[in-house]
């Protein structure tokens, strides 16, 4: 397990807290509809930290290729039809170069620097010269609107039960997704970014923002700067 990372519930737990068999039930909303209509038709993507397959699949389905990358062989096991590599991101160097690297989940708020500094450069080191990185950033609230709960049309709640500093900018967050037959929770470590924060962690990395794809800024478009 990662430092101040935990999990807990039925079945598999990953190295970062997350219970393989709760994100098999997570429902797909309209992630994979925004991910497609910002890359090329039939684009090749390289998908960092896939899971279970909840954003493979439905591009599958669109019509994009995908190279998927998870450090889990549990949840790797899940993913149907894309080719699947075993290994963590930071230190990944397929040398292939992709239309476009999705870094999702939240990742570039890893709460150690380092990390986050080596998920960018394994994006930059993938990257087509005319491709793009598509990012999932936290909500502009995701840290302060806490304690909050949604129960999910699909019968189960999502709770952010607490988000604490710990130091050096970094929170542990403390989450709880209760279903009638089962519960779990995952503790982890992340790091708020301003948008102008995230735009420096971007610079460092040699790319730039080229379009904020929601409203509310959480998926972003970036490409190479210069």
């Amino acid at each position: 397990m990662r430092e101040g990372h935990q999990g807990t519930g039925p079945g598999a737990i990953t190295p970062d807290g997350c219970a393989v068999e709760l994100y098999s039930r997570l429902p797909v909303r309209t992630e994979p509809d925004i991910i497609a209509g910002a890359v090329p038709a039939g684009a090749h993507i390289l998908e960092l930290g896939c899971g279970v397959g909840r954003m493979t699949h439905p591009l599958l389905e669109r019509g994009c290729a995908i190279t998927a990358v998870d450090e889990s062989p549990e949840m790797l096991e899940r993913v149907r039809g894309a080719r699947t590599i075993c290994s963590p991101i930071e230190t990944l160097d397929l040398g292939e170069r992709f239309d476009a690297v999705l870094l999702a989940s939240f990742l570039v708020h890893a709460g150690d620097v380092e990390v986050r500094r080596g998920l960018l450069r394994t994006c930059v080191r993938h990257l087509a010269d005319d491709g793009c990185v598509l990012i999932q950033r936290e909500g502009e609230e995701y840290h302060t609107d806490v304690p909050r709960e949604r129960v999910d049309p699909t019968g189960f709640t999502v709770r952010i039960v607490s988000s604490q500093p710990v130091g050096d900018g970094t929170n542990t967050v403390r989450a709880e997704y209760e279903f009638p037959d089962a519960t779990w929770t995952q503790t982890f470590r992340a790091r708020p970014l301003t948008k102008e924060e995230f735009e420096d962690a971007l610079a460092e990395a040699g790319l730039r923002v080229d379009e904020y794809l929601t409203d509310d800024r959480i998926w972003v478009r970036a490409v190479a700067a210069g």
